[in-house]
């Protein structure tokens, strides 16, 4: 994502976490924390895990805060910052927008992270989006191509954020914006930014569980 924001001027961070690709924002001057309605100034995270260059750049930089995580992940915090963009991932959405991104079936992956803290803080800033973004698909160590929106979560699955919290899902093939749609209008959103392969299998699915 980082790659593609350097066209954009006086952006801010409140995050769980950075990385090495902020450093590049900051000098060419995109990420300025100018506007943040909570720290201006300051970029803010609850940890960083990068390279020795990240660590030596944080050192005693006096733009940068890091403060507990219970504090940085508080969605009544986070949606202080007016115009907060959440963007987090996820293994696999089902069609009802349930997020999968803990678990592979029961077999735990990662963990929860601060999805539904951002997903939830964001929705409640003044302007804010919250955002699940992941591929359309992915492939098995078989060489098998799988669809990651899927009809029903794998059995077994973790759901991290609810269908009742989602707000945007985005795949290289378009946005579904689920607020306030129905289970016909969310699946049919749905299988409009899934792959074109699976396109036809994903509504004959559907049909079956009359979501559409």
């Amino acid at each position: 994502v980082l790659k593609y924001l350097y066209t954009k001027k006086d952006l801010g961070i409140h995050t769980e976490l950075f990385s090495d690709g902020v450093i590049d924002l900051v000098e060419a001057g995109v990420l300025t924390n100018s506007r943040k309605t909570l720290h201006p100034g300051k970029m803010v995270a609850g940890f960083i895990i990068g390279t020795r260059r990240l660590y030596e750049w944080v050192d005693d930089n006096p733009i940068i805060e890091l403060h507990p995580t219970e504090y940085v992940n508080d969605p009544f915090v986070i949606a202080q910052n007016e115009r907060q963009v959440a963007i987090n991932s996820a293994i696999e959405v089902d069609l009802t927008g349930q997020v999968c991104a803990d678990s592979i079936g029961p077999k735990l992956y990662s963990g929860v992270g601060g999805q539904l803290d951002f997903i939830y803080g964001a929705s409640r800033s003044k302007g804010g989006v919250p955002i699940i973004a992941l591929p359309s698909t992915t492939t098995l160590r078989d060489g098998t191509c799988i669809s990651r929106i899927v009809t029903m979560l794998k059995p077994g699955a973790g759901v991290v954020t609810t269908r009742n919290h989602v707000r945007y899902i985005v795949t290289e093939f378009g946005i579904a914006d689920l607020y306030g749609k129905t289970i016909r209008q969310r699946t049919q959103a749905l299988i409009g930014i899934a792959h074109p392969q699976f396109r036809e299998d994903l509504a004959h699915q559907a049909q079956e569980l009359h979501y559409i």
